[in-house]
């Protein structure tokens, strides 16, 4: 008799992502290229690593003294410790109260399992998890497996071309007492001061839970305080919240992903409880986090002139990312390309909309070989000097051709 199969009645899952990337490496065009990489690229096609990396990587390969032990279950307490000096500055009101903490987590996703844990099992109110970012998150994903129901909103307009601050205040005014709000990209939505009032107001008024996403902080505006300087709104009106503080990509450690679940709690005593509860749950999720990628960057926050050294070459990344935009855009007016492309300068950050409906892409990527998701959104870190003549001239043959139209 032949054995059954436990996984028999198991389908094939739908791939979510890399059917792009594998498509552009079965092609065999010459001069295709390919720009939505998840990673920061440098002008010869490799993947940025901050230039102070490379040597802490060598300090710690032949430092005799470090011992491979587990860790806590909270994680390496220097790392959380520098990281949240990173992230609200050192003498940031949550610090000096004491009622700030985080638990080193995996990965870019690991806050977010953690968290999402945490709230399916202490925040019993509402089930309904908001998704509000420029782009659909994996963070869904997550809320979606521990039971809640997810709400997902962009912030990218794609007529206006702007990012839109009033779908994060309408979704804020019409959602739910108690729901839960994961933001993502909020710096760039550019709130006036009464914008800010109302989100604040409603947000307070509901009990909304902030769960933030902060990616890649300084890779935005070239500024690490500016990049997050929104949080001190929420700290200065008394909000507890999460904060999923991911470090691997703004020091080039892609393959060595570690984060943090950074917890703000109304006092110290409640910030003990809630950690105390998280340090439980990290035994079932991964029970010790990595710590190599942990060990770089301690390395590099806790000392002073290695710190100034990653700050710059963070600076010079970003101007570069700038003068890409600026010289995209400048083509394209050049090329007398139709409509204006000022959006593409005013977003920040390595990835941004091209502007282009689905239409438009397709033809780029069936005709010219140029790789964009359907969105248009791409990694400006993609184009160099030698694409970028190619490229613009395929946006604006896309933009001009009928068969780019809708």
């Amino acid at each position: 008799m032949p054995t059954l199969s436990v996984f028999l009645d198991v389908p094939l899952a739908q791939k979510l992502e890399g059917s792009l990337l594998k498509t552009y490496k079965q092609d065999d065009c010459p001069n295709k290229i390919f720009l939505a990489y998840r990673v920061c690229m440098t002008s010869e096609g490799q993947p940025w690593v901050s230039s102070v990396v490379p040597k802490i990587r060598l300090q710690i390969s032949q430092d005799p003294s470090l011992n491979y032990e587990y860790m806590p279950m909270m994680g390496m307490k220097s790392f959380t410790e520098a990281s949240l000096k990173l992230l609200f500055g050192k003498y940031n009101q949550v610090i000096v109260e004491n009622r700030v903490g985080g638990v080193h987590t995996v990965g870019d996703n690991g806050a977010f399992q953690l968290g999402a844990q945490f709230l399916k099992i202490w925040h019993k109110d509402s089930r309904i998890v908001y998704i509000i970012s420029s782009k659909k998150e994996s963070h869904g994903l997550v809320f979606q497996d521990m039971g809640f129901t997810v709400c997902e909103y962009s912030l990218w307009d794609s007529k206006q071309l702007c990012m839109d601050p009033n779908v994060l205040l309408d979704v804020a005014e019409q959602a739910p007492h108690g729901c839960i709000f994961v933001i993502g990209n909020i710096g760039d939505c550019k709130l006036t001061q009464s914008q800010w009032a109302r989100l604040i107001a409603s947000m307070k008024s509901k009990q909304i839970f902030p769960f933030f996403d902060i990616p890649y902080q300084g890779l935005s505006t070239g500024n690490l305080e500016e990049d997050t300087g929104f949080l001190q709104y929420f700290v200065s009106q008394d909000f507890e919240f999460f904060c999923s503080q991911s470090l691997s990509k703004i020091f080039g450690i892609y393959d060595e992903g570690v984060g943090v679940l950074v917890v703000v709690a109304l006092n110290n005593q409640l910030l003990l409880c809630a950690l105390s509860q998280l340090m439980n749950l990290t035994q079932a999720l991964w029970l010790n986090p990595p710590t190599r990628g942990a060990r770089i960057i301690t390395s590099i926050l806790c000392n002073p002139a290695l710190q100034g050294e990653w700050k710059q070459s963070l600076k010079e990344l970003v101007e570069n990312i700038m003068l890409i935009k600026e010289k995209v855009k400048e083509k394209l007016r050049l090329l007398g390309t139709p409509g204006s492309w000022d959006h593409i300068t005013d977003q920040n950050g390595p990835q941004s909309y091209l502007g282009l409906n689905s239409q438009k892409v397709e033809y780029l990527v069936k005709k010219k070989h140029i790789y964009i998701p359907k969105n248009g959104r791409i990694n400006f870190t993609c184009i160099n000097a030698w694409n970028i003549d190619y490229i613009t001239q395929s946006i604006n043959e896309a933009v001009l051709s009928p068969e780019g139209s809708e």
